[in-house]
């Protein structure tokens, strides 16, 4: 390997590691914590500091910690590395909004208490949505008009019986 491979080599990496420190950021800020904030809630496993050079890129994370990250902060692993879209890819976001007057947020933080078949099914459906949006705040998230014709099919019901059964569940927030 020649000396301009390896600088291109040390590049490259170095790139990579700038860009896994912000998606590092982006999920910790999502998840309301500062750096200080993760060290304590994780019982001092990561360190402020540490986190801190994950984050600007000037430190690699190993796998395996970059996995009990992921679990700390409750999100899959591949979500904590950068996304690689080739230049022609397009980013489409087909899902309309729930109109205003129909307008749902749900409580994320009741579904732990929920149990069966269904709200299993709810759970994994809401945790795909969060992933598709890379929202990972973990406390809400608003339903959009094709969230609720796939909720109402899960639950078995229309997509009025699904406002009400998400209210009866104490899911819903606003509506």
């Amino acid at each position: 390997m020649s000396i301009i491979d390896s600088e291109i080599d040390d590049e490259a990496t170095a790139l990579y590691g700038r860009k896994v420190g912000e998606r590092l950021r982006s999920i910790r800020r999502q998840k309301g914590l500062s750096l200080q904030d993760a060290e304590e809630s994780s019982g001092q496993e990561f360190k402020a500091s540490v986190l801190g050079a994950y984050e600007r890129g000037e430190r690699a994370i190993s796998v395996p910690r970059l996995q009990r990250l992921a679990r700390f902060y409750n999100v899959p692993v591949d979500q904590l590395l950068p996304r690689e879209r080739s230049a022609d890819e397009e980013v489409l976001d087909l899902t309309v909004p729930v109109p205003e007057d129909r307008r749902i947020v749900l409580d994320l933080t009741r579904l732990d208490a929920l149990s069966g078949v269904a709200s299993e099914m709810l759970t994994r459906y809401l945790t795909m949505i969060q992933v598709q949006r890379q929202d990972f705040n973990g406390r809400v998230l608003t339903i959009r008009r094709d969230d609720l014709r796939a909720i109402a099919c899960i639950l078995d019901t229309t997509e009025d019986g699904a406002v009400k059964r998400l209210d009866e569940l104490g899911l819903s927030l606003v509506r």
